[in-house]
């Protein structure tokens, strides 16, 4: 059976847009997807953000959807509810966005939260682990 993760916005951006140093586990991750070898996850909300910066970094909203509809093959797309919006409000993490994607995860019951960003993912519901980790962990 596959492990199935949350991937963070700043990891399928590292991937994108080539973002050194980190691009190469990034981008082994989203093979990982592509291979079906990891089941993977964005949030609705990770979506809009991950079209915002990609249009504003290639300047051509053509070509930023185009990758888009691509990341919408390879990953599911969690719904953000009104329920969860509240439930994230009371978890005890620094960041809103970062509490909602956990919260988002343990509605799916993700195993893990794939992200760079661990030290705001510290009282996450689901565990959070970078890219290398997952790579040197798992595969």
């Amino acid at each position: 059976m596959n492990m199935s993760v949350l991937i963070d916005t700043n990891v399928i951006l590292d991937a994108l847009i080539g973002r050194a140093p980190h691009h190469i586990a990034a981008e082994r991750i989203l093979l990982l997807v592509a291979e079906d070898k990891l089941n993977a996850a964005i949030t609705a909300s990770s979506a809009t953000d991950i079209y915002y910066l990609l249009h504003k970094y290639l300047h051509d909203a053509d070509q930023a959807k185009q990758v888009l509809l691509k990341l919408f093959r390879l990953f599911e797309v969690l719904d953000v509810t009104g329920s969860d919006c509240e439930k994230a409000l009371s978890i005890p993490m620094p960041d809103y966005e970062d509490a909602l994607l956990a919260t988002c995860a343990k509605r799916r019951k993700l195993d893990l939260i794939i992200t760079r960003n661990l030290k705001d993912f510290a009282e996450s519901p689901i565990k959070a682990i970078t890219p290398n980790d997952l790579l040197a962990k798992f595969f």
